[in-house]
C-alpha cells in the first residue's frame, strides 16, 4: 500500500460526553466514507480540556484501559474497518494517571498505547498535576497501515522524541493535540503562537523525511475556575509530508478533513536528503544532559 488515505476528525466540545462521543462517531463515520482508512481524533476528547484549573474531583473522568472508551471506539474501528487512533485520561492505578494515545487496529482490536512523555505546566495548562509521564518511550504502533509513530501534544515541540520514533522505524509521525491562544494575548502574538506550532511540527517531517499529522481541538472553551479568560483551541490540524509540504489543512471550525499521501515519497526523499546516513552519532552524547555547564 503506497497510497494511504488519512481522515482528521477536528471538534469542538459538544456539551456533555455523550453527545461529544456521538459527534465524533458521525465523524470517524464520514471520514471513512470518503475513504480514510487512518483515522485521528485529538487529544483527550472524552471531556473538555479540564487542565486548565487543578481540581482533585477531576480524577473522576479518568477511565481503565480496557474500559468504555476502548470498547466503544474499538467496535466503530471494526465497524467501519479502519485503523483509529484516539486519546484519553488514563486511570492506570489509583492516584496513577496518564495521557494516553489508544490505537485500534481495523478489527477493532487494540493495537498499542502510547502514554504521553512530555508534560506541561503552564498557565491554562496545569497538567503536571493530573499526568504522570509516560514510561513506554517512543516506540512506533505496528498497524495494518504501517507503523505509527503516536505522540501527543507537548511531545511535538520535542525533535528529540519525533526523531526516536523514526530510528524506531515509524512510517508517519501523528500528534493528537489541544492547544490554542489565551484570549488575553494580542492577536499578533496568537498568530505567532500558532504559526510556531505549525512550523516546529513541519520540521519534524522535515528532519526525518516523514509524513506529519497533526490533529488539534477547536473554540473557546472557559476557566472552570474564572481566573483567565480561558483557552481559544485554535483548530489548524493538518497533514503534511516528507518535505514538510502541506497536503491538507483544516481552518478554525470544526472539519473532517481527508487527504491521499503517497508514502513512497518517503523512500524518496530520505534519498535526496540522507540526513539518517550522515548523523554525527560519535558525538551527540552531550544530548542526554540538561545543560553543558
Amino acid at each position: 500500500m503506497t497510497t494511504l488515505t488519512i481522515g482528521l476528525v477536528q471538534a469542538a466540545w459538544q456539551g456533555s460526553a455523550a453527545a461529544m462521543r456521538d459527534h465524533l462517531a458521525a465523524g470517524i463515520r464520514q471520514a471513512a466514507a470518503k475513504g480514510a482508512k487512518l483515522v485521528c481524533l485529538q487529544e483527550l476528547h472524552a471531556s473538555t480540556y479540564f487542565c486548565q484549573t487543578l481540581d482533585v474531583a477531576l480524577f473522576d473522568l479518568a477511565e481503565p484501559i480496557p474500559g468504555p472508551s476502548t470498547a466503544f471506539f474499538g467496535a466503530l474501528a471494526k465497524e467501519q474497518g479502519i485503523v483509529l487512533v484516539t486519546s484519553l485520561f488514563e486511570r492506570r492505578a489509583p492516584g496513577l494517571h496518564h495521557n494516553t494515545a489508544a490505537v485500534f487496529e481495523r478489527d477493532g482490536s487494540l493495537a498499542g498505547i502510547y502514554r504521553k512523555m512530555h508534560i506541561p505546566h503552564d498557565p491554562g495548562f496545569e497538567e503536571k498535576f493530573y499526568f504522570t509521564p509516560g514510561d513506554l518511550g517512543f516506540t512506533p504502533i505496528q498497524t495494518s497501515v504501517g507503523r505509527l509513530g503516536v505522540l501527543v501534544c507537548w511531545d511535538q515541540w520535542y525533535p528529540e522524541g519525533a526523531r526516536l520514533m523514526a530510528l524506531a522505524g515509524a512510517d508517519i509521525l501523528i500528534y493528537p493535540t489541544a492547544i490554542g491562544a489565551n484570549p488575553a494575548d494580542d492577536p499578533a502574538e496568537q498568530e505567532r503562537q500558532r504559526q510556531a506550532w505549525i512550523l516546529i511540527q513541519r520540521s519534524h517531517a522535515i528532519a526525518n523525511g516523514l509524513p506529519v499529522v497533526a490533529i488539534n481541538r477547536v473554540g473557546h472553551e472557559a476557566d472552570p475556575s474564572g481566573r483567565s479568560q480561558g483557552i481559544r483551541f485554535w483548530g489548524s490540524s493538518f497533514v503534511c509530508g516528507p518535505q514538510g509540504e502541506f497536503l491538507a489543512e483544516a481552518g478554525a471550525d470544526p472539519a473532517v478533513v481527508t487527504v491521499a499521501v503517497d508514502r513512497a515519497r518517503s523512500e524518496n526523499v530520505r534519498r535526496w536528503w540522507p540526513f539518517l546516513r550522515d548523523r554525527r552519532i560519535d558525538a551527540y552524547g552531550d544530548l542526554s544532559r540538561r545543560w553543558r555547564d
